[in-house]
């Protein structure tokens, strides 16, 4: 279960690896039912990033995928082609979320955004390994 003290310690892990490669984020944590449960904002980071952060942890929730992987399917003529405009707009289709698990179950989602794609992907992984 995903509560504020798991969301704590995911995001603390996201952060760690955020400051180790000098790149201020915005790291989201959403439960089982893709509710906000924690939000930070690194110093420096983008506001622009906070809702992306936000919609890439719902994302990865709603269809437990990392956002990177829904990316690859989502190209014109994938079988996800237009999910992007789903779900009020919400739906965020590049790295940087990734769903958690405890026991092999889904049980919430981090999404992290300020960076690259690649750096977002890295500093989620590290929140996302925070919980096992």
């Amino acid at each position: 279960m995903i509560n504020l003290e798991a969301a704590r310690k995911v995001i603390a892990a996201a952060e760690k690896k955020a400051a180790e490669i000098g790149q201020p984020m915005n790291i989201a944590v959403v439960d089982a039912g893709g509710n906000l449960v924690a939000h930070v904002r690194m110093d420096g980071a983008w506001i622009g990033s906070i809702d992306i952060s936000i919609n890439k942890a719902f994302t990865s929730r709603a269809f437990d995928i990392a956002t990177k992987d829904l990316a690859q399917h989502s190209q014109s003529g994938g079988q996800f082609f237009g999910i992007h405009a789903s779900n009020h707009g919400r739906i965020m289709i590049f790295a940087g979320g990734i769903p958690l698990k405890e026991g092999g179950k889904v049980v919430g989602a981090i999404g992290v955004s300020g960076g690259s794609g690649a750096q977002d992907h890295e500093v989620a992984e590290a929140g996302a390994a925070a919980i096992h």
